[in-house]
């Protein structure tokens, strides 16, 4: 009887083993929820979720969920079980940017951060071979003793790069007028025949056509992001002091999980992340296309996205100061 009940012990205990075994997380492939539609961004999205995936032993694939400035992704994110299974691509517009507009009802302490993933500078560049200056600071010199007279483009109006650039201009006390684009390709083209004076550059397109623009300033105070522009000025070259730093000026993400994610499960994709972003075939693949991969884990979530809000708020004051003086400039 004795042995009898040993076996079956065994037997119970090994099915209860391979049960717990099966309860390991992750089971199955994890799903990364990314803002935009397929392009350069998310093509780094994948480089990670393959080297996390293969960190955690399962498939992590990268859902594109674009709409409404990036917030769609985030709902659908959020409207899913708290499992582990579903990570969000934080970018900077819906984590941050919305929130403050007043267009998301969330703020980025909603979330539990897993790492930070990557950033791409924004740059603003000029024509080759003009002879109104040679460098950001004799732009900004000119653009003073006149006025109004300069003609720049960030794409579209109010979004992250024009709070970027109109903080700048700020800085300078230098009004110019913003044009808006329906396509960054059609901006660029009138910057190269003198339409506009300056525009924001990305780093995709500096890299596909570096002869066709003078970089002026690389809007990041990270040396990758300098690098990516080849050296070019940044904003920790000049010697007036734009209130901008950190993550501030230019485009990044967080990838980030429900709050109510259980910790086992969080700390998991948290330390699967890590490993990933130290790896160095993921590091070389993602600095190969121009963006530049981020070192801060998610105990220093708070000190950098924290101060984030604030000076996108003082970004925000300068389109109002743009228009302001642009209608003095026009009485």
């Amino acid at each position: 009887m004795f042995k009898r009940m040993m076996i079956a012990g065994v037997a119970i205990a090994s099915v209860l083993g391979v049960s717990a075994a099966k309860a390991e997380f992750p089971e199955r492939t994890v799903e990364n929820v990314f803002p935009w539609s397929a392009g350069t961004a998310m093509s780094m999205s994948q480089i990670i979720a393959k080297a996390m995936g293969e960190e955690l032993g399962v498939a992590m694939t990268v859902i594109s969920t674009p709409g409404a400035a990036g917030t769609k992704a985030f709902k659908t994110a959020m409207s899913r079980p708290a499992d582990g299974y579903t990570v969000i691509d934080g970018y900077v517009a819906p984590l941050v940017l919305q929130p403050v507009l007043g267009n998301a009802e969330w703020t980025y302490k909603d979330f539990k951060p897993l790492h930070a993933a990557v950033s791409n500078a924004f740059s603003i560049g000029s024509r080759v071979g003009e002879t109104r200056w040679s460098s950001f600071e004799e732009m900004m010199e000119w653009g003073k003793a006149n006025p109004g007279k300069l003609r720049y483009s960030s794409g579209s109006r109010n979004n992250l790069p024009h709070m970027v650039i109109a903080k700048v201009l700020q800085s300078y006390g230098v009004v110019a007028q913003n044009i808006p684009y329906k396509t960054d390709g059609d901006a660029r083209k009138d910057l190269k025949s003198g339409v506009l004076d300056f525009a924001f550059v990305n780093v995709g397109a500096y890299l596909q056509d570096k002869e066709g623009f003078d970089i002026l300033l690389v809007l990041s105070e990270l040396p990758g992001a300098k690098a990516s522009y080849d050296g070019a000025p940044s904003i920790t070259d000049l010697d007036i002091d734009l209130g901008l730093s950190g993550l501030a000026p230019m485009g990044w993400t967080w990838w980030l999980v429900h709050p109510e994610t259980p910790d086992a499960e969080t700390e998991a994709l948290r330390s699967a992340m890590a490993a990933a972003m130290k790896r160095e075939d993921v590091r070389e693949a993602i600095t190969r296309v121009g963006f530049v991969p981020l070192d801060w884990d998610h105990d220093q979530y708070e000190e950098v996205v924290g101060p984030v809000a604030d000076q996108l708020g003082a970004m925000g004051n300068a389109l109002k100061w743009e228009e302001e003086e642009l209608a003095k400039v026009r009485q």
